[in-house]
């Protein structure tokens, strides 16, 4: 008989209010707090950061938006200190990428669910002890992949549902963002972490092109990533951070196709492409929004109204809310709506676990393959460690 994993579809105790205890007051971290000044249901009680530059900025956000100041924490290990306090349910973490798994599963040890940054882990180690742990304590892995509730990608899966697509044969997604003028800019982590990124050999930064992908695709709800295939190009010279962009072919189970891209360090514009193939439809956002259903063909403005016809559902109707409101970012503001509602009604989450170590595994698989001269790789199945 099969088993159910322990955190698929996982249900807490409801929560009443949130209460969220912060970790990283750099640019994200800033960005989030503010952020949570529009949402209702949650409270910023604590904040916990390696100095203490950054709190006075963070309180004042708190105090303009008539909300509480948070208590604040600071040094090495404040972050611990943090997560081991019985008044908090949610750790936020905005740290570089790096701390982000030791510090997922260390808060969810001490019985706090978890929002992570993207990658929500570097290693594929990593990734199936954030599966563990999320499994033992049966805690929330939130992984804040914000490209998910991005209004194409909302309409894609309303599109896929009503069977426009037909069968969805190839996807392709990417994180194209030109960089160069940041690794002399900036404070001095922004430059290692560009500088970082660049030098990685694969794909440093997947989860933007292929959560959206993974989410239309079914991944570990009824297909899943077999295998990749990655290479890099080093058209400026292996010692150069120009031209290395990374190239991504994964194939499902179901031998769907997926081609996925990463490139920080040509002048080619901004792009996560976000297409979808299928043997009755297409859709692309990037560079011009275009849908093709049989002989008929959209492109620009007259696609985008036909696809924002197809924006529906509870996480639809928040990004509409957010661009009500004027909130800085509509996909951000829907996707912090739809955590704190499903905390609050002990509802599964959008993103789980799972999907947290699918998608960030990709990271050092593409880097092997990449290193290997392409070579062939398979995906790890975290749905089945306890098998």
């Amino acid at each position: 008989m099969m088993i159910s994993p322990p955190a698929l579809g996982l249900r807490c105790e409801p929560i009443d209010v949130v209460r969220i205890g912060l970790i990283g007051l750099g640019q994200r971290g800033l960005q989030t707090l503010r952020r949570y000044t529009f949402v209702e249901g949650a409270e910023m009680c604590c904040l916990a950061n390696l100095d203490d530059s950054s709190f006075e900025e963070a309180n004042a956000l708190l105090r303009t938006s008539g909300r509480s100041e948070a208590l604040c924490f600071y040094g090495e290990t404040a972050w611990q200190e943090m997560c081991r306090r019985n008044d908090l349910d949610l750790i936020y973490i905005c740290t570089d990428w790096s701390s982000h798994a030791r510090m997922a599963v260390e808060a969810m040890r001490c019985g706090k669910h978890v929002a992570v940054e993207v990658p929500a882990a570097t290693t594929v180690e990593e990734c199936f002890e954030l599966v563990r742990t999320a499994e033992a304590t049966r805690r929330h892995c939130f992984m804040t992949e914000n490209c998910c509730y991005d209004w194409f990608s909302l309409a894609a899966l309303e599109l896929r549902d009503a069977g426009f697509f037909g069968t969805i044969t190839h996807c392709e997604g990417a994180y194209i963002h030109d960089w160069r003028n940041r690794f002399s800019e900036g404070s001095h982590g922004a430059q290692t972490w560009y500088k970082t990124s660049c030098w990685h050999g694969g794909n440093p930064y997947p989860t933007h092109g292929i959560g959206p992908i993974a989410q239309l695709l079914g991944i570990h709800r009824g297909d899943r990533f077999s295998h990749l295939v990655s290479v890099t190009g080093q058209a400026a010279g292996v010692e150069s951070l120009l031209g290395h962009g990374n190239t991504t072919l994964l194939t499902t189970e179901r031998g769907v196709t997926v081609l996925l891209q990463f490139d920080g360090t040509t002048p080619r514009p901004y792009s996560r492409i976000q297409a979808v193939c299928g043997t009755e439809g297409f859709a692309r956002k990037y560079p011009l929004v275009q849908v093709q259903h049989e002989s008929d063909l959209f492109e620009g403005e007259v696609a985008e109204a036909f696809l924002r016809k197809y924006m529906r559902g509870p996480a639809a109707d928040l990004w509409r809310e957010g661009s009500e409101r004027g909130v800085p970012n509509e996909m951000n503001y829907a996707m912090d709506c739809r955590l704190i509602y499903c905390l609050r009604h002990g509802l599964p989450l959008d993103i789980d676990v799972y999907d947290a170590a699918e998608w960030s595994c990709l990271a050092e698989l593409t880097q092997i393959s990449a290193r290997r001269g392409g070579e062939r790789v398979d995906i790890p199945d975290f749905l089945n460690l306890h098998f």
